[in-house]
């Protein structure tokens, strides 16, 4: 078996390109005491891993990743060895795993993948980090009430898609914001949106926002920033929620964005913004995917993968996010489960 990692070849300025990343071949490894070899199958990649490429001199949190080692994401796997009785070889599981067709673990940093609740690219994507976030993003933070208005930002992606419809489960009328017509038109006739906003076909987001949300902003669930958060708290209600998931708009940005410089409507609207990481509510996280598992398994709630083959095409599938290329979750697909 031959094995490859992608490693982090230079700390990218603006966007990522090609050179950001570095494919290697190196040896395959071999499990040791109470380790298991793991055979990478799904690799996701999210656009906050953006963050985590930049210079670490302030790196408190120790999330940045180092150049010439291998990037790291969550990812779907299968022991192919097994030095540990609780992951015999075939065990399907999932972690913060590296770039690497091949790599070993220690099982304390991974987690089984039941693949009879649902597909096991699920653990990645609606039964992992991006439907938890929507779950809690929107019922948590956003606390939406029957008949309240909802607007997401990025609605076609990951995370949006899922928040989106766990906002009409509860009975809100949802606006999504996305990129493209075909956006558009899944988030109104797949998932059931009352409504859609293209913001490349849109010169004035604050008139736009208000047509499309006559009733105002209840509840903005926002993953882009920018100009479109200011056009959301334009538009947004008095006791109104605005729930801060993502600024994809600023990731790539050389200098510190500017703003929200609309902070006074906060204070006319008695509104709040609040912004939040997923692992604030980590004690939740099984009871959570159950529920999610339920609505999925029962039709309440429906999601796209973006697959992308080949190990070779991940730093890609990294950079297309933020050319707005994806519909649902975008992932590479490395290889086939034995």
């Amino acid at each position: 078996m031959e094995n490859e990692e992608i490693v982090l070849a230079e700390h990218p300025s603006g966007k990522p390109t090609k050179s950001t990343f570095g494919l290697n071949d190196i040896d395959m490894p071999k499990a040791k005491d109470n380790e298991v070899l793991l055979k990478s199958l799904y690799v996701s990649v999210d656009p906050g891993m953006r963050g985590f490429m930049d210079k670490g001199d302030d790196d408190a949190a120790g999330t940045k990743f180092e150049l010439n080692k291998p990037i790291t994401s969550r990812t779907v796997a299968q022991v192919i060895e097994s030095e540990n009785d609780d992951f015999p070889k075939g065990t399907i599981v999932h972690g913060r795993f590296p770039w690497q067709k091949y790599f070993c673990q220690n099982p304390d940093a991974m987690e089984k993948v039941d693949p009879e609740i649902a597909p096991i690219s699920t653990a990645v994507s609606i039964l992992g980090i991006p439907g938890l976030a929507a779950y809690f993003g929107i019922l948590k933070v956003g606390a939406p009430k029957k008949g309240e208005t909802v607007l997401v930002s990025g609605a076609a992606g990951a995370v949006g898609s899922i928040a989106s419809q766990v906002a009409k489960l509860q009975g809100c009328q949802v606006v999504g914001i996305a990129g493209s017509d075909k956006k558009i038109d899944y988030l109104k006739k797949d998932l059931g949106l009352d409504a859609g906003i293209n913001y490349k076909k849109t010169e004035d987001m604050e008139k736009a926002i208000k047509k499309a949300c006559p009733n105002g902003v209840d509840v903005f669930f926002d993953n882009v920033g920018g100009e479109i958060f200011d056009s959301a708290l334009t538009n947004a209600n008095r006791h109104s929620r605005m729930v801060i998931c993502g600024q994809i708009a600023d990731y790539n940005s050389e200098d510190k964005p500017q703003g929200p410089r609309s902070l006074e409507a906060l204070i006319k609207k008695s509104a709040k913004i609040e912004g939040f990481v997923v692992y604030d509510y980590q004690e939740e996280f099984e009871t959570v995917k159950k529920q999610l598992g339920d609505w999925l398994n029962n039709k309440e709630l429906h999601y796209k993968e973006n697959l992308i083959e080949g190990f070779e095409n991940i730093p890609s599938a990294f950079i297309g996010l933020f050319e707005g290329e994806n519909i649902g979750k975008q992932m590479v697909k490395v290889s086939d489960e034995e």
